[in-house]
């Protein structure tokens, strides 16, 4: 009711007493009512009282006060547009947002850590053409004496200076332990560190014939954006590339592979062999696309290690075509399901490393600058 309803009907009852009062006080001097003047009291009660407000109360019928508006609602037909507040909104096509970057969270609340991106699946490798198998081999290179498959023109690509150049190799080879100068043949070394004279580079290293290596090739690289983002497909990860050795995994080497994680086509890519908390990581080397080639030699990655697609290629059939043989397991902890990246070997009975068919190729990921021993050599 509204609150001009409210006041007529207060208004009218208003009148109706103060008639009624006035009918009273005409018969106030009588001591006795007659029956015939009790029913002329009833009637002008019921015309003068109880019928305007009954009338006033059926003008609600009317609809004359809250006028109200009805819709007709229907089931929309399946080719109707969409309609919200009387406004007429378009499809909308589906597309692949990005996400923004967000603050960093807390930690406790994203569980282990991510490594992007996703690990191949059946589907992804009927799509190599492989059926999910390990590739076929690819035809051997020519064998020159040193560096083993690598072109005699080995400076040619180069953009570090020749103390640069000693610098690396001079790194690496401190880095390296026997066992693993000894059980590997190829080298990658790459440095993830954010500027620097040797930073954000792949470095291609081979032994010769004494055992010393060789710095083959030195490409422009990118490595991971080192920050919390969450992927298209919404999830929270960071987008590392964390620091050890590394061995690639035989069973997942793709000369066409696409991640699903990210959306993102992963030419040449070469899995690394490494367990983490129970899941098969998906970092890799592989080649840059899009954008992403642009962006060679800064962080700019979702945790893999990008180089050009010339190189990747170059790099992806080097290994493929010579350096297949039995190579060092890395130790495993059954308590964290994870394998170690560090220098640590799966050991048997006698002591001895314990082997097993793969690739000789060693790959060593460091925050590597530079400034302070190229400035020492300098």
């Amino acid at each position: 009711m509204s609150s001009l309803r409210i006041l007529g009907l207060s208004y009218l009852a208003t009148a109706s007493l103060f008639t009624l009062a006035i009918v009273f006080s005409d018969h106030a001097a009588l001591r006795v009512v007659t029956e015939q003047e009790a029913g002329l009291l009833s009637r002008q009660f019921q015309t003068q009282l109880l019928a305007p407000v009954l009338q006033f109360a059926r003008i609600e019928d009317e609809k004359v006060f809250d006028p109200q508006a009805s819709v007709p609602l229907t089931a929309p037909d399946p080719n109707d547009a969409r309609f919200l507040a009387h406004v007429q909104v378009p499809a909308m096509p589906r597309r692949l947002v990005i996400a923004p970057l967000i603050e960093t969270p807390n930690t406790s609340e994203l569980g282990p850590t991510i490594i992007a991106p996703d690990l191949p699946d059946a589907a992804a490798g009927a799509a190599d053409g492989y059926g999910g198998s390990t590739p076929p081999p690819l035809p051997k290179f020519s064998e020159p004496d040193s560096p083993k498959f690598l072109p005699p023109d080995i400076s040619a690509d180069s953009a570090l200076t020749p103390v640069e150049r000693a610098a690396v190799t001079t790194q690496l080879t401190q880095a390296l332990t026997p066992e693993m100068l000894k059980n590997f043949d190829l080298f990658l070394y790459v440095s993830k560190a954010k500027k620097g004279p040797l930073a954000q580079r792949l470095y291609v290293l081979e032994k010769d014939s004494g055992g010393a290596l060789v710095l083959a090739y030195d490409w422009a690289a990118s490595t991971g954006r080192e920050q919390y983002e969450i992927s298209p497909l919404g999830v929270h990860t960071r987008t590392d590339t964390p620091a050890g050795y590394y061995e690639l995994d035989p069973s997942r080497m793709y000369t066409a592979y696409h991640s699903h994680a990210w959306d993102q086509s992963m030419p040449y890519a070469m899995f690394f062999n490494w367990e983490n908390q129970g899941n098969q990581t998906g970092l890799a080397i592989h080649a840059a696309t899009g954008d992403d080639i642009a962006k060679l030699g800064s962080r700019a990655s979702a945790g893999c290690v990008h180089i050009s697609p010339a190189h990747a290629k170059l790099l992806y059939q080097l290994i493929r075509g010579g350096y297949k043989g039995e190579v060092p397991r890395f130790a495993y902890n059954r308590g964290t399901q994870t394998m170690s990246n560090q220098s640590e070997m799966m050991r048997g009975p006698e002591g001895k490393p314990v082997m097993a068919d793969g690739y000789k190729v060693l790959i060593d990921i460091e925050d590597f600058s530079g400034v302070n021993m190229v400035a020492a050599m300098d």
